[in-house]
């Protein structure tokens, strides 16, 4: 690309900073003249963002999968922009015939997608017979735009049937049970780099909302019991006084408990006697809203403080099927990651007052929820429910466009996947993705980390959103060290939470908390094209002991990890982080200082890459 950009700004303060700029698509480079966005990393002086007030009113029959319901909307328009136009997101016509997707569906889960009966834009009246629906956007054009910096109303009534087979993130998970997202109609994105969010839900790429203030009035059944983004408001007239009195405890308890236990469930006893019941939840400044119901499973809960400075607690809950024996430790694994989070990495207090993991049929997160499947071993029940919770914090708390930058978000629940997973069980190993990403590197199946998630699909998509990105922040935090990592981390949380941050907004912020210029690491890894690599080229006697030269064959840099055995067995470990590559270096010399000969050095370690391994080990003669 031809237009870059400098840390001009910078250089007072980071003397350092004479590397070669990163290079800045020129939309991009737009917000810095808009001043939306800045080169320092921060909000520029005239960034802005639309938001909303979403009063839901949904009724959800479990026999036959009809969601019915409204939506009153108090949308807030922020920009300098007069909108001709509202733009809304009706996610669930993926399932509509006709639909693109890059899903497969079970033909009897086709069906009419979204009916929308009435729709009305600040009081003006709709022919929904004349509605532009194309698949999962829909496009009204206004007769009285809305002005910039001007509210407008918006009433929907609609509905459609959750599909009951082909589970894409939301769905009948069976007779009893179901998770519904992306419920509502909603409108979309409106932001200062695209414009109008336009690009349709396929089921692949993944999600980009504003942050909103929900108010959901969800009625079911009775003996449903019903989890949510939000809190439950009325927890006394939905439960008998028995179980709402289990919850209020829990709140306030870190022991595990049954609110709702197997024998509990049969009891039917659980919800209020009436044939209907609403529950009431309210959630403010997320970017979502969803929600679970079951008429049997358990409820354990528990909650801990995450936040010491002033005692704030989240509670943790799992609901689940009582024959799935493999959800029961889900809980303390639960509980352990926001524990982690809160206080090892990102060690920023958890940000919700709730965390629910419910027992469903996909591997999907949601601002305080989590749909998690069964899962066939203990090891892959713990990644499993780190990796999704860690999602509270990106993209949820940080607002990222999941839809282009699939790698701002799923490459830090990668990271938080690999750190959180061995506290919770210290004998696991996990490598997810690290060597598929090492056998497909520089092939045609991979591209730079900074290629649009749209523009991918199968193995890229994978490697660009999940190992690639991980084992890059996976090596910055290695090279900076913990405190400083967490400096720079922090620095970017505080700039971008509750915002929408670009990927350049993410690499300034980190430079500038780190007090460093990391464009050098930036640009070979997520921008140029390449493959891991290291060798073992020489290991020489010397004086001291000896002399160990690591060669790098590829041009992506990566950390050096030897193990050196010695004629008795014994081994010693030996780190060299990234840093070593940070000159352009092609090879690195190693000194060992021993009077033991040395019998075999091996090169590599868990999460380091190697697209040719061959050459990575010495054996003396």
């Amino acid at each position: 690309m031809r237009h870059l950009f400098s840390f001009i700004c910078l250089l007072l303060t980071l003397p350092a900073l004479a590397q070669q700029p990163l290079p800045v698509p020129r939309n991009l480079q737009a917000t810095f003249a808009k001043g939306t966005r800045a080169e320092s990393g921060l909000p520029g002086p005239n960034y802005w963002q639309n938001t909303a007030d979403y009063d839901l009113n949904v009724a959800f029959d479990p026999t036959t999968r009809r969601v019915a319901g409204t939506v009153a909307i108090n949308y807030q328009n922020n920009s300098p922009d007069s909108l001709q136009q509202l733009w809304f997101k009706l996610y669930p016509n993926l399932y509509k015939k006709g639909a693109p997707r890059n899903r497969a569906i079970s033909p009897e889960d086709i069906g009419d997608g979204v009916t929308i009966s009435a729709l009305t834009i600040n009081g003006e009246v709709f022919d929904v017979k004349k509605l532009a629906i194309a698949a999962t956007n829909l496009t009204v054009p206004l007769r009285r735009a809305i002005g910039a910096r001007q509210a407008a109303t918006v009433k929907v009534t609609y509905s459609y049937v959750l599909n009951k087979g082909s589970h894409i993130r939301t769905g009948e998970v069976e007779p009893g049970a179901a998770f519904l997202a992306y419920f509502f109609p909603r409108i979309a994105v409106y932001d200062d780099i695209d414009g109008w969010n336009r690009q349709p839900y396929t089921g692949d790429q993944e999600f980009y909302n504003d942050f909103c203030n929900f108010k959901a009035a969800i009625t079911v059944p009775k003996n449903f019991v019903v989890w949510a983004t939000g809190d439950l408001k009325n927890a006394d007239q939905v439960l008998t006084k028995k179980y709402a009195q289990r919850l209020q405890d829990a709140e306030r308890k870190d022991a595990v408990a049954f609110v709702i236990s197997a024998e509990d469930a049969k009891r039917r006893d659980i919800t209020a006697p009436s044939a209907q019941n609403t529950w009431r939840f309210e959630a403010r400044n997320v970017t979502d809203f969803v929600f679970a119901t079951a008429d049997h499973y358990v409820w354990q809960s528990t909650s801990l403080v995450v936040d010491p400075a002033t005692k704030r607690r989240t509670r943790v809950d799992v609901a689940y099927n009582p024959k799935h024996k493999d959800f029961e430790e889900v809980i303390d694994f639960s509980r352990k990651t926001v524990e982690a989070m809160s206080y090892t990495f990102p060690k920023w207090p958890f940000p919700y007052a709730h965390e629910t993991v419910f027992d469903g049929l996909d591997q999907m997160e949601y601002p305080m929820m989590v749909n998690d499947n069964p899962t066939e071993t203990r090891k892959d029940a713990i990644e499993l429910t780190d990796h999704e919770i860690f999602h509270t914090m990106f993209p949820f708390y940080m607002g990222i466009n999941e839809t282009k930058y699939g790698w701002m978000d799923e490459g830090w629940a990668t990271i938080g996947e690999w750190l959180i997973s061995p506290i919770i069980d210290p004998t696991i190993v996990d490598d997810y993705g690290v060597a598929r990403y090492g056998a497909s590197a520089a092939t045609e199946n991979d591209a730079p980390i900074v290629t649009l998630s749209t523009q991918q699909s199968g193995v890229p998509f994978f490697l660009n959103s999940y190992p690639k990105p991980g084992m890059g922040y996976l090596y910055v935090k290695d090279l900076l060290g913990d405190e400083l990592f967490t400096k720079a981390l922090h620095t970017y949380i505080r700039n971008w939470n509750g915002k929408h941050p670009m990927p350049y907004d993410f690499f300034n912020s980190m430079n500038v908390g780190a007090g460093r210029n990391l464009n050098w690491f930036w640009q070979r890894w997520f921008f140029d094209d390449g493959y891991p690599d290291l060798a073992i080229a020489t290991v020489t006697k010397t004086a001291a002991g000896y002399d160990i030269i690591v060669q790098a064959k590829g041009s992506k840099p990566v950390p050096v990890d030897l193990t050196v055995t010695f004629a008795d067995n014994t081994t010693q470990q030996i780190h060299r982080n990234i840093g070593v590559w940070e000159s352009g270096a092609t090879s690195v010399t190693v000194p060992v200082i021993t009077k033991h000969p040395v019998k075999q050095v091996t090169l590599g370690s868990t999460l380091v890459s190697d697209s040719f391994p061959k050459d990575n080990v010495w054996e003396g003669k």
